[in-house]
């Protein structure tokens, strides 16, 4: 690895790591120096079975590289196996310093459609599985920093466009990344007085959980720029890995083919206050001007 390397020396989980974005997030941030823990269960599309075999491959790709890397096939959703994950890099490495929550799957049905079992899966491996490995890495962050060290430590979650804007036969889906987004802000706000940062990405790439349900979007091109290369998304995160991004917190990208953008979410918009209880008549007058004084809100994906 050369000395100018964003990452040079940083220990990375990067979790999701066996295939498609986690895949490339691992890979790029060896190129840029780090030290990766290579979580993947290696599990099927249909999210049974499981092998060592895409961690250990990615693990021997990193090697290649000239950096450092573990395998882990623990379950991210699970706590004491997320626990084990994070522990592998401290066993490893003496520390952990970045935190890259990619786990996830998809169950995709319209609400009419879901069932209990499909709508619980698809929140427990995202929203659990970002706040289990999280909560194991600031415990490990906190106590560092209650030690006395200066820490420049990340976490970056990933959201999606459906967790952002909402989309149509995702639902539950949709719910968990925006749990995760909100999560995120949560994290940057609670966990800046350690030295931790927290952002989110949301991605637009080619993966497993998207060439079905988007197949006309995610073909690959016979030449040119692949857009949905998932190695495109990968830059931001070794970017946001670095030290560099120590001033950057509580935010939420969009990334997509060479695009990068700021996603700006719920804030507060035009309100009314009668300084008193309002009658259920007059709501609807007030409401209306309320609707209109403020934006329009954009339609969901697919609608």
């Amino acid at each position: 690895m050369t000395g100018h390397a964003l990452c040079e020396g940083r220990v990375v989980v990067v979790t999701g790591a066996g295939r498609g974005v986690g895949r490339a997030h691992a890979l790029e941030l060896a190129r840029q120096g780090a030290r990766v823990v290579v979580n993947d269960l290696g599990v099927g599309g249909d999210g049974a079975g499981g092998s060592d075999g895409p961690a250990q491959e990615v693990v021997s790709l990193v090697r290649s590289l000239g950096s450092e890397a573990i395998a882990s096939v623990e379950d991210v959703a699970d706590w004491d196996g997320a626990g084990r994950m994070v522990r592998a890099a401290i066993d490893a490495w003496g520390r952990l310093d970045v935190l890259v929550n990619n786990a996830g799957f998809v169950r995709d049905r319209m609400l009419v459609s879901t069932s209990e079992a499909e709508w619980d899966a698809v929140i427990r491996v995202h929203l659990r599985g970002h706040f289990a490995p999280t909560r194991h890495a600031i415990a490990h962050f906190r106590e560092r920093a209650k030690a006395g060290e200066k820490l420049n430590a990340r976490i970056i979650n990933t959201t999606s466009g459906a967790g952002l804007l909402g989309s149509v036969g995702q639902g539950a889906y949709s719910a968990a990344k925006a749990g995760i987004a909100a999560l995120t802000l949560v994290e940057a706000a609670e966990l800046a007085r350690y030295g931790v940062t927290a952002n989110a990405i949301a991605p637009a790439a080619r993966t497993r959980m998207t060439e079905e349900t988007f197949a006309d979007m995610m073909r690959k091109p016979a030449s040119g720029f692949d857009s949905m290369d998932p190695e495109n998304v990968a830059s931001l995160v070794a970017w946001l890995a670095s030290v560099e991004s120590s001033d950057v917190t509580g935010r939420v990208f969009e990334v997509s083919g060479g695009a990068v953008g700021l996603a700006e979410g719920w804030r507060v918009g035009p309100a009314v206050d009668k300084k008193a209880r309002w009658e259920a008549r007059d709501l609807g007058p007030a409401v209306r001007d309320l609707l209109a004084r403020g934006l329009s809100p954009q339609k969901p994906y697919g609608a």
